[in-house]
């Protein structure tokens, strides 16, 4: 989104070239994926500040629809690319796939009771009252 001429031509970088072997460059192209991985990164740090078990599971949907058709696109496509090329690309897109659901997973949501309004009230009144149901103060 940024530089759209230099990502196509220098991705990832060290001499390796991912994006420019699979066609000829289009800046719109280009500068709406880079847009996209902005917003993803965007609802990522969101999921990282803000913490709240529906934001991950959120970014993790998120990442998890774009990075599986991103990841079989370039599996079929791997041809162009040398052996180390074709294994940093199947470990950084499956990674991506990976952390996607790991995001999703029952321990990355936190406890069960992660309401902050019930915690709160629960601290300033002493814990719930005997006889409530743990979701009910005062």
């Amino acid at each position: 989104s940024i530089a759209p001429r230099s990502f196509f031509t220098s991705f990832p970088g060290g001499g390796h070239h991912w994006v420019s072997v699979i066609g000829p460059y289009d800046e719109h192209l280009v500068r709406d994926v880079g847009g996209l991985y902005l917003s993803l990164l965007a609802v990522s740090v969101w999921a990282v500040v803000r913490p709240r078990p529906e934001i991950t599971r959120l970014t993790g949907v998120a990442w998890l629809v774009f990075s599986l058709p991103h990841l079989a696109f370039h599996a079929a496509h791997l041809g162009s690319f040398g052996l180390a090329d074709q294994v940093g690309n199947m470990v950084a897109l499956g990674g991506a796939l990976v952390l996607a659901m790991v995001l999703l997973l029952p321990g990355a949501r936190g406890p069960a009771d992660t309401d902050v309004t019930y915690h709160r009230a629960a601290k300033s009144s002493g814990g719930p009252r005997p006889g409530k149901d743990t979701g009910e103060v005062g």
